[in-house]
């Protein structure tokens, strides 16, 4: 048995439940552990998260009992605290081995694992790349809460399909916090942004941009040309996955290091599809072009110089 943690907000939830799908549809027997947003556990967060996953049609999961997560976590804690007895004496140099973390941008072996408790965000498109057919009937957008603002989303759609649309997700909020800046700040620059919608708008000068962001105030001083701007400010709380679903019938997805950005352009079923992603998602974490082009094929890698690599 396999077992995934889902944690995080909406598009960390998604990405994990890809990997889910993925192992499942290999025949594996693998279950989901929600226990991170049981209210005793949340109580401690400094941004509480609600499990989100449930809001599409599609989704389909087995959930595992507290005996069979416990079967892999105590007996990993012991097996833990054993190997760094015998680590000590020189007998042992293991990790826990009932739990996988993930630690690198993507791990190929995640597919040959057997018995294991399996912790990570895998926002990585190689992961479930070749399941995005899949995925797409699984995401299946529920319709906004309150009917006038799901037909104003409805004539948004049919607005986007028409014309040279691209939407442009830009992460504030906790992004700017002193706490965040260091890992996630200064890769969405105002210059990535602006290399990425010069990209459109060279290709096509009557691009219609829109923008999807909490920080209302800061776009409405910074794209106030309603001729070529449109800010979508009316879908919030947990009406907020109507901006995925408005974001995929875009021409074109600009998106920040976010994986709520990433969702936007990966439910994009258009084939004539262009996507932007930032070169780094984390400033922890090296990237080399090579290898980023292979796990992110088909994107356009942008880096926060503006610069296409």
């Amino acid at each position: 048995m396999l077992i995934i943690q889902i944690a995080g907000g909406l598009g960390n939830q998604m990405q994990q439940y890809a990997v889910y799908t993925k192992l499942r549809g290999m025949g594996k027997d693998v279950r989901l552990d929600l226990s991170w947003f049981d209210p005793s556990v949340q109580k401690n967060m400094l941004a509480p998260r609600e499990f989100e996953l449930s809001m599409f049609e599609g989704v389909d999961y087995t959930e595992c009992t507290a005996e069979e997560r416990d079967s892999f976590l105590k007996q990993g804690m012991i097996a833990n605290v054993t190997g760094k007895m015998l680590k000590k004496l020189g007998l042992r140099d293991e990790a826990n081995p009932k739990v996988f973390s993930e630690k690198e941008m993507y791990h190929p072996e995640i597919f040959e694992l057997e018995d294991r408790y399996i912790k990570g965000y895998f926002a990585c498109q190689k992961y479930y790349d070749d399941i995005m057919g899949e995925l797409w009937e699984k995401y299946t957008f529920p319709a906004h809460s309150d009917p006038d603002l799901h037909t104003r989303n409805m004539a948004l759609v049919e607005r986007m399909e028409k014309e040279t649309s691209v939407s442009v997700h830009i992460r504030r909020g906790d992004y700017l916090d002193p706490s965040n800046v260091e890992i996630l700040g200064n890769i969405a620059t105002e210059e990535y942004y602006q290399g990425a919608m010069d990209y459109f708008s060279v290709k096509d000068p009557d691009t219609h941009f829109y923008i999807f962001t909490s920080d209302h105030e800061y776009a409405r001083e910074k794209f106030s040309d309603e001729s070529k701007y449109t800010i979508v400010d009316w879908n919030s709380g947990r009406n907020s996955v109507q901006d995925l679903m408005l974001m995929s019938h875009c021409k074109g997805n600009i998106c920040a290091n976010s994986t709520f950005s990433f969702w936007g352009a990966r439910l994009n079923r258009r084939p004539d599809k262009t996507v932007i992603r930032t070169y780094k998602m984390r400033n922890n974490q090296p990237v080399n072009p090579d290898i980023m082009h292979d796990y992110w094929k088909g994107w356009i890698l942008m880096d926060e110089k503006g610069s296409i690599i």
